[in-house]
């Protein structure tokens, strides 16, 4: 069991302070910051396939999660999109609230061999986790020896 206190940080709390202050650590400094979440990602090499595992709880899959190959800029990509919604946001009385769940748009990018086509990637969802399989990624990847002559 955790325990869990329920009263606000320090006022003079200076990591926070220089967080906000300066903004994120990256190069997209004037971009306002999203209040989304990374859902947890694993990729596991099955033989030839690679499957995509992201947890992803609570989320309607049918109505806000899109799964799409990106082939722009010569680069195929596993483009995994969408919206944990707060069906609870409107329910604000009076009182403090403790959220240890991430709501927000989400998006995670995964670089795939230029060969695998849209018929190669097959999406099944159950007890929260949406599986992604992707026949063939790893096809032809095995390094080939080449004999060197003297």
């Amino acid at each position: 069991m955790s325990n869990l206190a329920l009263w606000s940080r320090p006022a003079w709390d200076t990591d926070r302070w220089l967080r906000d202050f300066f903004g994120p650590a990256s190069a997209d400094w004037y971009k306002p910051v999203t209040s989304g979440f990374n859902p947890a990602a694993e990729i596991v090499k099955d033989g030839d396939d690679a499957v995509v595992r992201l947890e992803l709880p609570g989320v309607d899959v049918d109505k806000d999660v899109n799964v799409e190959l990106d082939p722009s800029n010569g680069v195929s990509r596993l483009v995994i999109h969408g919206e944990h919604r707060d069906e609870h946001a409107e329910q604000k009385e009076g009182g403090r609230t403790l959220r240890e769940i991430r709501y927000g748009s989400f998006r995670r990018s995964f670089q795939l061999p230029t060969h695998v086509t849209s018929e190669a990637i097959a999406a099944s969802y159950d007890a929260g986790v949406l599986t992604v399989r992707v026949t063939g990624a790893y096809t032809g990847t095995q390094p080939q020896r080449i004999e060197v002559t003297k």
